[in-house]
């Protein structure tokens, strides 16, 4: 009976660590991302604002390559940029033979969706809306089930162009796009 005892505990402290195994601390990338500008992605929608001409103020929205479609000169590059920089992109286009100086203002009209899956009462996809932090996301998504970890959970981030997961507080903020997935607790 005593040679049991070596082989339990070793079995239970090798069982304790591959539960640990899953834990990803939260890349440095994930807060310092919340301290830059906006930038645009597929499935954002803004509103550009040329003036004095009504036939291109309109909402376009981001398509899955990154692109907007716009009136006269085509397509033009948006994921990655912030609105200001989409500004002088439009701008710079229409000046190329179809406006002498061409006024363009973009704002945001519609964040890209963010996703809560796991230990929810109604996983699914739900709008952002800025200030949106973990806890407020989980509230729409229905609350936590039962057997929800309340302390952290996990979310899915696309920053510049490369998927990162890690483990944060619920009082963290979200950007738009992010997934969240909420845990089940062990106890």
């Amino acid at each position: 009976m005593k040679s049991f005892a070596p082989l339990f505990r070793a079995m239970l402290a090798a069982s304790l660590l591959a539960g640990c195994s899953s834990y990803r601390p939260t890349p440095a990338a994930f807060h310092e991302v919340l301290d830059h500008p906006y930038q645009l992605g597929a499935g954002d929608r803004v509103r550009v604002t040329v003036f004095e001409q009504e036939g291109l103020t309109n909402t376009y929205s981001v398509d899955q390559s990154g692109y907007i479609a716009f009136p006269l000169v085509g397509a033009i590059p948006a994921r990655g940029h912030t609105a200001q920089q989409l500004e002088g992109e439009i701008a710079t286009k229409l000046r190329q033979g179809y406006l002498r100086d061409p006024d363009v203002s973009v704002e945001i009209d519609r964040y890209r969706p963010i996703f809560v899956m796991g230990e929810v009462g109604a996983a699914g996809q739900y709008s952002y809306v800025p200030g949106l932090t973990v806890q407020k996301a989980v509230a729409i998504a229905g609350g936590y089930t039962p057997r929800a970890n309340q302390e952290s959970v996990d979310i899915t981030r696309d920053i510049n162009g490369k998927v990162m997961t890690g483990r944060v507080r619920t009082s963290d903020p979200l950007l738009p796009g992010d997934t969240i997935y909420v845990r089940e607790r062990l106890f």
